[in-house]
């Protein structure tokens, strides 16, 4: 069964701000590559996608996991993938972390689906409608609170 979760993100979270966002983004991207998963992390555009890109590079190096932008790399990819609404991810993805506001057409390519619940009210209600086509799609739910410190 597929699964989707959706991770909120409280306004006075670190995660709350664009920076912290992608940190985090760039977390969980490295704590399910670990775990041998195959990510796909689809950005909002180009733009996105390169700065998500440059803070991969800005881990300490211990953290550092593979990476590269669709179309970059070796030919089969490296564990985490990084594009845009406009591109297509490999063939090998099993999990997608969603960045995009209204991207959902990957609904039933991927078997895990992370997305995120913003603060601000209309990208909260642009995440409902995802939550509805992952629903209808057939994806098993679930919400995550952010917890920070």
């Amino acid at each position: 069964m597929a699964n989707a979760t959706f991770y909120l993100i409280n306004p006075d979270s670190p995660q709350a701000t664009q920076a912290g966002f992608l940190h985090y983004v760039v977390f969980l991207a490295q704590h399910f590559a670990k775990q041998g998963a195959k990510v796909y992390l689809n950005a909002q555009d180009k733009a996105q996608a390169e700065q998500l890109a440059e803070y991969f590079w800005q881990v300490e190096p211990e953290q550092f996991i593979g990476h590269n932008l669709i179309g970059e790399g070796p030919k089969y990819g490296t564990n985490i993938e990084i594009g845009h609404q406009a591109l297509k991810p490999s063939w090998n993805r099993q999990l997608v972390i969603n960045m995009a506001e209204n991207e959902t057409t990957f609904a039933n390519k991927f078997a895990e689906v992370v997305d995120f619940v913003p603060c601000e009210e209309k990208a909260k209600q642009l995440a409902r409608e995802r939550y509805k086509i992952y629903r209808q799609a057939g994806y098993q739910l679930q919400t995550i609170e952010i917890v920070h410190n």
